[in-house]
């Protein structure tokens, strides 16, 4: 910050753990509202501005919302703790929050844990399903989600454990081998916000009930001191 000419703070706070979680919801939200001035002056229309500054206010809102899922979250949880891998899915916006989960669950419970773009799930990953594989997949109501039920029924035909953190409104049923978190429904430029925080707390939960140190884990710093 100090080299910079230009800073845009986060406000997040101090971030004491190891593993960071609000630094990455707030980074999302300040490269949203940089998105936001950017298309207000390359002419974006006053009506879809006014819809995006409303489904970020109403992130805190959902958010809450999420955390009082925290004992479902647990639950889920205790189906993990046992595994050595996990695969998380996602598609467009998703896959990087997908990756999140991935990199918090690897950092803080030493699972090994691997995310992928859905739709590359038949060129590779789909090799490594079976009933000892868990596969997360984050499924919000968007114009993609038929195609991401096709992607979870290839794991379901193939034995794989599914954990479902899909919308509420979009219909997720659970069976002897689908769990479904239900989610808040909340607008497109939200989902990033949203579906990140269930995930950072299935890790959460993954290590504590294993026992890990999740807030220092091991041969990992909070800041990188030498090349």
């Amino acid at each position: 910050v100090r080299e910079s000419d230009l800073v845009l703070m986060t406000h997040a706070g101090p971030e004491r753990s190891v593993a960071s979680t609000k630094a990455f919801t707030t980074q999302l939200t300040a490269l949203a509202l940089v998105m936001l001035l950017l298309a207000r002056r390359f002419g974006m229309a006053a009506e879809v501005e006014t819809d995006y500054v409303t489904q970020l206010m109403s992130v805190p809102r959902i958010i809450e919302e999420v955390l009082e899922l925290d004992s479902e979250v647990r639950a889920l949880a205790e189906r993990l703790v046992d595994k050595h891998h996990a695969l998380f899915l996602g598609r467009n916006t998703m896959f990087p929050v997908a990756l999140e989960g991935a990199l918090k669950l690897k950092e803080i419970s030493y699972i090994h844990a691997e995310a992928y773009a859905a739709g590359e799930l038949k060129h590779g990953p789909l090799a490594l399903v079976d009933e000892d594989m868990p596969v997360i997949a984050v499924a919000p109501d968007t114009g993609l989600l038929e195609k991401l039920r096709s992607n979870l029924q290839e794991v379901r035909a193939r034995g794989g454990r599914l954990f479902v953190f899909g919308d509420i409104q979009a219909g997720f049923s659970e069976d002897d081998t689908t769990s479904v978190l239900s989610i808040p429904a909340s607008g497109a430029l939200a989902h990033p916000l949203v579906y990140t925080v269930p995930l950072q707390l299935l890790a959460y939960h993954v290590a504590v009930l294993k026992g890990t140190d999740v807030d220092q884990p091991r041969n990992l710093a909070k800041s990188v001191t030498v090349e």
